[in-house]
């Protein structure tokens, strides 16, 4: 079965087509994609296709309704953007997206496909906050997780190229966004993110997590407007905030001046904090996946991730860090915990989730 994958992001458009061997055949990036309107180039592509069989499209946020993939059809299209205020950046233009191919693909069946799925069933002690038990059940306040779509692929990949049979995983999906996942008998029984993107890691533009305190008291004290406040922590925090820069983690990796410097400290004292965190979720740790544009691409980071982490047997081989491209083990020899660089393959995960629920029809 060929499918079409499809991810929306905030202001692109990616699209993949991917043959029975999640093989990719033909694509198409429009990077300032504004929305389900402008699909001139996409009818082009896609009517330029000689078969597709299936529609796979990325949405970021299922709420607690969407545990799975779904087939999509009008109902359902509209209950996905229904959640648009718990995810407001990525949500319109996922269900952009949607409209989008149902207009130049009509007639092809069609799946969503959610990153909060794979963390769906997080063990009430990790999904609980604790608040008020009433404000928990009324507003359904919980800790969704994101990024699940590369966090389930880069588990399984890590199990089948060790050969191992449900390994301890810590995935590190790191990117602009970022946020881990502690993945044991491939169920994620931790992650780093929450009720929003937001939490956990430093980003690229975005804070990670902070003291709810320090909020209140900008919101109270500084004269701060909410949607300000709002603005700030998506687009003008973390490693951007840090640094004044765009958040590139490719320009402060390779700077030696202090201001890059401490925002490079800052992101990596966050990243072993959370992997010990991760491990300590599973009772131990067997395997340490990075994955994601900088996980992929950034020697640095992960040698200076792997070197406070010692403790829980995480030692890499620095030629082989330096040297890895595409899937790559850069363990050291002897090291009790096994260390992956894996490409970031969503679209084989979501083509493979397709498969499953359309092929029976």
């Amino acid at each position: 079965m060929h499918v079409l994958v499809v991810n929306a992001g905030s202001s692109s458009l990616k699209v993949r087509l991917l043959d029975p061997g999640n093989e990719v055949v033909a694509k198409l990036d429009l990077g300032k994609w504004g929305g389900r309107h402008e699909t001139g180039q996409l009818a082009e592509f896609v009517t330029g296709l000689d078969r597709v069989d299936a529609v796979g499209h990325r949405i970021v946020h299922g709420g607690a309704e969407f545990t799975g993939p779904v087939l999509l059809d009008r109902d359902v299209r509209d209950r996905i953007a229904a959640l648009a205020e718990l995810a407001p950046l990525h949500q319109p233009r996922g269900v952009a997206g949607i409209d989008a191919l149902a207009e130049v693909a009509s007639g092809v069946p069609a799946v969503a496909c959610f990153d909060t799925a794979f963390h769906h069933d997080l063990p009430a002690a990790a999904a609980t906050y604790a608040l008020p038990r009433d404000w928990n059940e009324r507003w359904r306040l919980r800790r969704y997780g994101f990024h699940g779509l590369s966090h389930a692929y880069a588990a399984r990949r890590a199990a089948s190229m060790l050969d191992r049979a449900d390994p301890r995983v810590v995935s590190c999906h790191l990117g602009a966004g970022a946020s881990l996942a502690a993945v044991a008998a491939g169920r994620s029984l931790d992650t780093t993110m929450g009720f929003t993107p937001l939490a956990g890691l430093v980003m690229a533009t975005r804070s990670g997590s902070l003291d709810p305190g320090l909020l209140l008291w900008l919101l109270r004290r500084s004269g701060l407007a909410v949607d300000e406040l709002a603005d700030t922590l998506e687009h003008r925090a973390g490693l951007a905030g840090l640094t004044g820069g765009d958040g590139d983690m490719r320009d402060i990796a390779g700077s030696a001046g202090p201001v890059a410097r401490q925002a490079f400290d800052v992101y990596i004292h966050r990243l072993r904090r959370e992997i010990a965190g991760m491990a300590a979720a599973m009772d131990g740790l067997d395997v340490l996946v990075f994955t994601g544009g900088v996980g992929e691409h950034q020697p640095p980071v992960r040698a200076a991730a792997a070197a406070g982490l010692g403790f829980l047997g995480v030692r890499i081989d620095e030629e082989a860090n330096d040297a890895a491209t595409d899937d790559a083990d850069i363990t050291a020899a002897g090291a009790p915990v096994s260390t992956l660089v894996i490409t970031a393959r969503e679209d084989a995960e979501i083509a493979g989730q397709t498969r499953d629920l359309v092929a029976p029809h």
